[in-house]
């Protein structure tokens, strides 16, 4: 009983594995997000800062993966729903872009206030 739920389990992890692998396939975007996680992870790393800032900046990475992978979703979708070229589903497009950009601007800012103070240290 308990090997089936643990089996449906697995795959509905594999099948998000695929949706990752095709959002960083298909979007540059994403390859950017990726870059700059990467960076911000060496850079804690390096700084060796405190584990409630690096609490915020992992909360602060994954709202702006979430907005990405659902900005990437809901473009597949209207391109499926509407093929051609239409105004409203072309603003759409743009107001689930800009929760990506809105969240991407307020991750630098975190970004920027939790690990600023260090960069300005190295340059000294």
């Amino acid at each position: 009983m308990l090997m089936p739920y643990l089996a449906a389990r697995l795959k509905s992890i594999y099948h998000a594995i695929d949706g990752v692998r095709a959002m960083l396939r298909t979007q540059h975007n994403a390859k950017i997000h990726a870059i700059a996680t990467i960076m911000v992870a060496i850079a804690c790393v390096g700084f060796e800062i405190s584990k409630p800032e690096a609490a915020l900046l992992v909360l602060a990475i994954t709202i702006v993966w979430l907005a990405e992978a659902l900005n990437t979703a809901f473009e597949f979708i209207c391109d499926v729903v509407s093929p051609q070229q239409n105004p409203q589903v072309k603003l759409a497009k743009d107001i689930a872009a800009g929760g990506v950009l809105l969240a991407s601007i307020g991750a630098a800012i975190v970004g920027i206030l939790m690990l600023g103070y260090f960069y300005y240290l190295l340059a000294g």
